[in-house]
């Protein structure tokens, strides 16, 4: 009886097996699987970008690859030359290695300085008092004005004789320089240009701020810790993600820095003695001005490498000193 019961199950269980393997073989000789239909329907929702992606911008990024090795000028038919293009960079450019140095003496303390910057601000701006809403608006207003227009303003503030800026270190019996006018005093009149516009990084720091738990600090009070103890051994490492973060997005936006000089210097020379002569700025004047477009090609290629040069090592450093709540730093 047991036997011929489990005859029975195994038969029932054959059967159903092959009752789901012959109506899948039905369902695809009908058409397509659900599973594929879903795939379809979310492809024909992207395609609007993939034909974007690959019409806009892998495209252009590989014929820019393609001119590099080349004479291109536009107007010519593009001729093979090897890395000459990038041989001349280094050997025979000096507006190159001048360009090369302005932008990363801009790097190196403009990422430092916003980076600091909008920490402290929002810091202050984290604390619980009255008409707190109304400051936070204003130093986040600077974030969100039109860049051609902030420079105009800035050059209006930075002039040497009518500038608000001079005006005001006179009340203090100090001669102000004269800021664009001056190479020795050019790129840091643009760097407190710069940190005059920390609202936006100062507004990320305080969001993530206000989710630190406040048990943290409760518990560190009743240990006896300073304000300062908080900061450092509280603070700073629970917002240290989006340090990471301010940091690398940062430093790609300061080695592209291009408006500035190209508005605030004369016909986009780059300012006296070249002093503003950035390395997007020269790299924009060869493309087109001169029309060498597979030298700025190339240009463009080194400036790629060093990007991602500099972000693979703050990727590398970033786990030794980034905190992530739940313990995995990766």
């Amino acid at each position: 009886m047991k036997s011929s019961e489990s005859t029975l199950v195994h038969t029932e269980a054959g059967s159903k097996v092959t009752g789901e393997r012959k109506s899948k073989e039905a369902a695809k000789r009908r058409g397509l699987s659900k599973q594929a239909k879903d795939n379809l329907a979310g492809y024909l929702f992207i395609s609007p970008w993939i034909i974007g992606f690959l019409g806009l911008t892998l495209g252009p990024l590989l014929f820019s690859l393609a001119a590099s090795f080349t004479d291109y000028n536009i107007t010519s038919k593009m001729n093979y030359i090897g890395l000459e293009n990038y041989k001349r960079m280094f050997t025979m450019d000096d507006l190159f290695r001048t360009s090369l140095f302005n932008t990363l003496y801009y790097v190196i303390f403009s990422v430092p300085l916003t980076t600091a910057g909008a920490i402290i601000l929002a810091v202050l701006l984290n604390q619980k008092i009255k008409g707190m809403k109304f400051f936070r608006t204003i130093y986040y207003l600077p974030a969100v004005l039109s860049g051609v227009a902030v420079y105009f303003l800035w050059m209006q503030l930075l002039s040497p004789s009518t500038g608000l800026v001079n005006t005001m270190l006179a009340w203090f019996g100090i001669d102000g320089p004269a800021w664009l006018f001056d190479p020795e005093w050019t790129k840091p009149a643009l760097l407190l240009m710069k940190m005059w516009s920390v609202g936006g990084g100062m507004l990320l720091y305080l969001a993530i701020m206000q989710g630190v738990s406040p048990q943290m600090y409760e518990a560190a009070d009743i240990e006896g810790a300073s304000p300062w103890q908080k900061f450092f051994h509280i603070t700073l490492p629970m917002i240290s993600p989006i340090i990471f973060f301010d940091v690398i997005t940062s430093t790609i936006g300061a080695f592209q820095i291009f408006q500035e000089a190209y508005v605030m210097t004369e016909n986009g020379s780059g300012g006296p003695g070249n002093s503003l002569l950035f390395y997007n700025l020269h790299m924009w004047n060869n493309a087109f001005e001169i029309f060498d477009m597979g030298y700025a090609s190339a240009m463009a290629w080194l400036l790629f490498i060093i990007v991602m040069i500099l972000t693979a090592v703050n990727m590398k450093l970033g786990k030794r000193w980034v905190h992530y709540e739940g313990g995995d730093g990766k």
